[in-house]
């Protein structure tokens, strides 16, 4: 037999292991009993979309279960009524399928189960795409000869992927970001979303659903085991791994970005610098830095750093958060800015866990709350600090209109009681607020809730796990806020 005989023989075997649904009608059972991420509701619906004829692009960082929300899509395809056969799952990263065009993969699939391409509506999942060389010009071309068959595809550098995504796929490819697990995902997923009751806030005369619960200390324990373990579905449900979590997210997650994924998609030769920039943004999560500040801490010459962050934010790790002035204004020259990770179980993972009373909890809750903000589109995140004369101070999050350069809404993160009973230390704020003619904001707290007038300006205080879970919430439903929830 000769070696291209053989070859395909393998290929075919190999195609028929990762569809098992070809002979058993289904995915496997152990994929079946696992509770599918809440994106599946807004995922699921693009798998099915027939107009426009599109591609689709799952993103997102490895290990958040991309594989396994295009098994649940493929399972609940076969729930309605699509032949098993009219499905076909690959996996790019198979090491006998390099170098194989994507076409030739699909159509020897197609021979197996017996379909011809464009006769019956397919659905096509191919799985950790990006290492495929001009994968975007492959895909393109097979959205537009095959006219009856769906494309779906995922990879783990969201950024690179968008990018040439933007460039080759116009009008052809559709964008899907599926980010770690928001702390509304974590409590239905651990089955506690019976301790979250909604209440309404009234924002300058117009309501707005937000969530309080009925054991705080309950929800407050939660909060602090998803800072530590519950980014990823993974962790969330194996008391093994959540034993030793470095094993599992700093072997399978951080080192094969930086070790393996970061250098194959752009060609870094120092990967112990680039390892050792990333742990020391991961220790200081949440901290202000600025290129000077890190060139000198970490002996990377400036050019260098900004690509290794560019990098970073690539693959999901991290996400620069940029600065504004009391105005809402943006610098001239944005010297500093901060950085956060995109999940707190990153630190625990390289560190250790921390507790409530940790000097670490303010940046670390910082950090998650920020990570329920990232995945929402459309809104326009930023951090204010200024220093003119006497007058400094900073607020944690603003929401910004760019086109006006206005501040929509203003949130201070806290991880304290102390504000809700003197609400007037919160100067930094209720400048910020005064200057921007901002009538409200939010203040998070431990366990306080409750509205209070500080001259005139309305502060309304949530403990930081019900702030966390509405903003988590509105995020997976996609809704638009001018409140900072």
């Amino acid at each position: 037999m000769e070696y291209t005989e053989l070859l395909e023989k393998q290929i075919i075997g190999r195609l028929k292991v990762e569809n098992p649904w070809w002979t058993e009608g289904d995915i496997p059972s152990e994929y079946t009993e696992m509770s599918p991420r809440l994106y599946l509701k807004i995922f699921y619906p693009l798998v099915q979309a027939t107009d426009p004829r599109r591609a689709l692009i799952l993103m997102g960082p490895r290990r958040v279960g991309k594989t396994v929300m295009m098994l649940h899509a493929i399972h609940a395809l076969i729930n309605d009524g699509v032949p098993p056969q009219n499905i076909i799952y690959i996996s790019v990263e198979t090491p006998i399928f390099n170098k194989i065009y994507l076409e030739q993969l699909f159509t020897l699939a197609c021979g197996i189960v017996g379909k011809v391409p464009n006769q019956e509506r397919m659905y096509v999942f191919f799985d950790e795409i990006q290492y495929l060389k001009d994968w975007e010009v492959e895909l393109k071309s097979l959205v537009d000869t095959y006219r009856n068959v769906k494309f779906v595809a995922s990879g783990s550098a969201a950024a690179e992927l968008k990018k040439r995504s933007d460039e080759s796929g116009a009008g052809r490819f559709t964008d899907f970001n599926l980010p770690p697990l928001t702390f509304y995902e974590y409590i239905h997923l651990k089955d506690y979303s019976n301790i979250i009751i909604p209440r309404t806030l009234s924002f300058n005369g117009f309501d707005s659903h937000v969530y309080t619960s009925i054991d705080i200390n309950k929800l407050n324990e939660l909060f602090i085991d998803y800072i530590n373990y519950g980014g990823y579905p993974e962790v969330v449900f194996s008391q093994k791994i959540r034993e030793n979590p470095g094993q599992f997210i700093r072997h399978d997650i951080i080192d094969k970005v930086l070790l393996r994924d970061l250098p194959s998609l752009y060609g870094i030769s120092d990967v112990q610098e680039l390892n050792s920039l990333f742990t020391m943004i991961a220790y200081h999560s949440g901290a202000q830095f600025s290129y000077e500040k890190l060139s000198k801490e970490s002996g990377i010459q400036k050019e260098t750093l900004k690509k290794y962050i560019n990098y970073l934010e690539a693959a999901f790790l991290i996400k620069v958060v940029r600065r504004t002035d009391d105005t809402a204004k943006k610098y001239q020259r944005e010297t500093q800015f901060k950085i956060y990770l995109t999940n707190p179980s990153l630190r625990c993972a390289l560190f250790e866990p921390i507790c409530e009373l940790s000097d670490e909890i303010g940046d670390m809750v910082e950090t998650a709350v920020y990570s329920q903000w990232f995945p929402r589109q459309g809104v326009e995140l930023r951090y204010a600090n200024w220093r003119q004369g006497k007058q400094q101070g900073e607020v944690d999050i603003v929401g910004l209109n760019i086109a006006k350069q206005k501040p929509y809404w203003a949130v201070e993160i806290k991880w304290s009681n102390q504000f809700y009973n003197k609400p007037g230390d919160l100067k930094s704020l209720s400048y910020f607020m005064g200057k921007n003619n901002l009538g409200s904001a939010v203040v998070t707290s431990i366990t306080e809730e409750g509205t209070k007038d500080l001259n005139g300006l309305i502060l309304h205080f949530i403990p930081i796990a019900c702030y966390a879970y509405t903003v988590g919430e509105n995020t997976i439903n996609q809704t638009r806020t001018i409140y900072g929830l």
